[in-house]
């Protein structure tokens, strides 16, 4: 669905008597629904057909990165699922390094979530002590990103 038409849908259902709205199209579904004045929104892409692969016979394991501790300093976690870059662009130098001082409001990394960039900040002053998220792989709502102290 159009960004353009989404607003505007978006932009209906805030200003009317409206509390729930639902489309489906050929490319996805949209639910917005709107409780207390806010505006939530809800997009569920198609499903689209795959191709299968075979599964390789000894799949190496991924190392998860080990739990952090909380009094290891400021945890910055995602606010949103998305995939995670450390950098504006594929050649640019990363917002933040291991050893960076940051300021509070600063911009330290982004995360793209349905084709829009969403410049993540600091949300506390300090050094940066762990860079947990793996650049250009996806992260979920609430995981550690960075520490801070």
């Amino acid at each position: 669905m159009d960004l353009r038409k989404l607003k505007t849908l978006i932009d209906l259902v805030s200003e009317s008597n409206v509390s729930e709205l639902e489309i489906t199209e050929a490319e996805g579904k949209v639910r917005i629904v709107k409780s207390e004045g806010k505006v939530l929104q809800q997009y569920v892409a198609a499903p689209v057909a795959a191709p299968v692969a075979p599964a390789p016979a000894a799949a190496p394991t991924a190392e998860l990165p080990a739990p952090v501790a909380a009094e290891t300093g400021h945890v910055v976690k995602s606010p949103m699922v998305g995939t995670f870059y450390r950098s504006s662009s594929p050649g640019a130098k990363p917002f933040v390094e291991l050893g960076s001082e940051v300021k509070e409001g600063e911009t330290i990394c982004i995360i793209e979530a349905m084709k829009i960039l969403n410049e993540i900040e600091a949300d506390k002053s300090g050094k940066i002590t762990r860079i947990l998220g793996e650049n250009g792989q996806a992260v979920e709502y609430g995981q550690p990103l960075f520490v801070i102290e």
